[in-house]
């Protein structure tokens, strides 16, 4: 359904994206993850037509988006990180003049009526858009992108500034749409993305450095599987024995409480070690009480591979945000017609 190929927009001397490759099948819903500045909005930007590449292409349906662009802007539905609400007027006049802009030939009453069910604005029809909850607001932007049935949904960080019960709203909207859709879900919080999407793209610094669903991410890390134990015994005399079994690469205590502790044991790669720390600890008259086998989370593995200290940290910069025509000519030399 969607094909990039070295998909790269400079600003000056600086990449903000670097040679994306990846494709989207038809009905996956696909996480775009990546810290703040790392280049997801660039990028959606870009899939969606509003951002010219410095170069590589993108092709929705078989379209490509500048060479065939009515063809390709068609197939898709863009919910920017700020909606382009109106706030003086009502939910069903906003969405009457989308529909118009758009050009939609479907049954106009019909068709708006199902954009309202689909996105839960049924009950807010009638009401001016300034009126509505945050969380309305982005029901309203996420209808609007609906209108027209297009084939493709962007969601351009779709949950941001909501509260915890307008977030769980959104991602039960958006799990719905994908069954119909094709989605591409861009975040920065890796519970949204967890939740939501059949598979991650991990992008730092403009450059894809993992793909798979969450599971196989975690499959693929080094040491990522880890045994949480807790087991009686002093742990001066515990640990030696943990890290005496092959295969162990690592054993600490979590928590000391009195005769009994819990244990973090981390596997050396590919090794399953759960029946020889059995072994082990048996011959050392050591009883297990409690043993349970965990992978990396998401958040662990994002870690790693971008080395951001927080996945929610700091505001977003401005790594997609389209300087002026002005300030662009300042800073880069760039002159009317350039990018033409």
């Amino acid at each position: 359904m969607i094909q990039v190929s070295g998909l790269t927009r400079r600003y000056g001397a600086v990449a903000a994206v670097s040679a994306l490759s990846f494709r989207v099948q038809e009905g996956e819903i696909v996480g775009f993850l990546g810290p703040n500045g790392a280049g997801k909005t660039t990028t959606m930007n870009m899939l969606t037509g509003c951002l010219r590449p410095t170069a590589g292409s993108v092709t929705l349906g078989g379209f490509d988006i500048e060479t065939d662009a009515d063809q390709a802007r068609k197939m898709i539905g863009y919910l920017p990180e700020n909606p382009p609400l109106y706030p003086d007027m009502t939910v069903e006049e906003y969405l009457g003049f989308v529909y118009q802009l758009k050009k939609c030939t479907m049954p106009r009453d019909t068709h708006l009526e199902q954009v309202c069910t689909m996105a839960g604005l049924t009950d807010v029809r009638g009401r001016l858009i300034r009126n509505l909850s945050k969380g309305y607001r982005q029901r309203v932007g996420l209808a609007q992108a609906l209108i027209g049935d297009p084939q493709v949904l962007i969601l351009d960080e779709p949950t941001v500034g909501l509260d915890p019960k307008q977030i769980i709203e959104i991602r039960e909207v958006i799990r719905s749409l994908g069954r119909q859709h094709t989605v591409i879900l861009s975040s920065h919080i890796l519970s949204e993305v967890q939740a939501v999407c059949d598979r991650v793209l991990v992008i730092d610094h403009g450059k894809i450095v993992a793909d798979g669903t969450p599971s196989e991410l975690s499959a693929r890390m080094e040491g990522a599987e880890q045994l949480d134990m807790t087991i009686e015994g002093a742990p001066e005399l515990v640990l030696p024995a943990l890290r005496a079994v092959p295969g162990v690469a690592t054993a600490v205590v979590v928590t000391e409480d009195g005769k009994k502790s819990v244990y973090r044991i981390t596997a050396e790669s590919d090794a399953d070690i759960r029946r020889a720390v059995f072994d082990a600890l048996s011959q050392n008259h050591m009883a297990i009480l409690s043993m349970q086998q965990v992978a990396l989370s998401l958040e662990d593995i994002f870690l790693q591979l971008t080395g951001a200290e927080s996945a929610e940290a700091a505001p977003e910069p401005a790594e997609a945000k389209e300087p002026s025509k002005k300030k662009k000519r300042r800073l880069f030399g760039r002159k009317r017609g350039d990018d033409k």
